[in-house]
């Protein structure tokens, strides 16, 4: 027969190749390049995204608020 995989055991354990030395997984990306345990085999199976939250308060005030702020900090500026 013919087997679509990167490792078969027959009749004995599962736990061949050694970590970090030698490739180890199915067919595809999970049996080739990547070591098992290697540092960044968790990115193979990731997708990274950056997420932002813009933090500034600018569009969210009421508009009476930010006059009033105005007007305090001109106040301030009178002697």
């Amino acid at each position: 027969r013919d087997f679509r995989v990167g490792n078969l055991y027959l009749n004995r354990g599962i736990t061949g190749a050694l970590v970090e030395r030698q490739p180890f997984g199915g067919a595809g990306l999970s049996g080739s390049g990547t070591k098992a345990g290697g540092g960044d085999y968790l990115l193979h199976f990731m997708n990274p995204r950056v997420v932002t939250e813009n933090t500034l308060r600018r569009g969210f005030a009421p508009i009476e608020e930010e006059t009033d702020r105005i007007e305090q900090y001109h106040a301030l500026e009178k002697p």
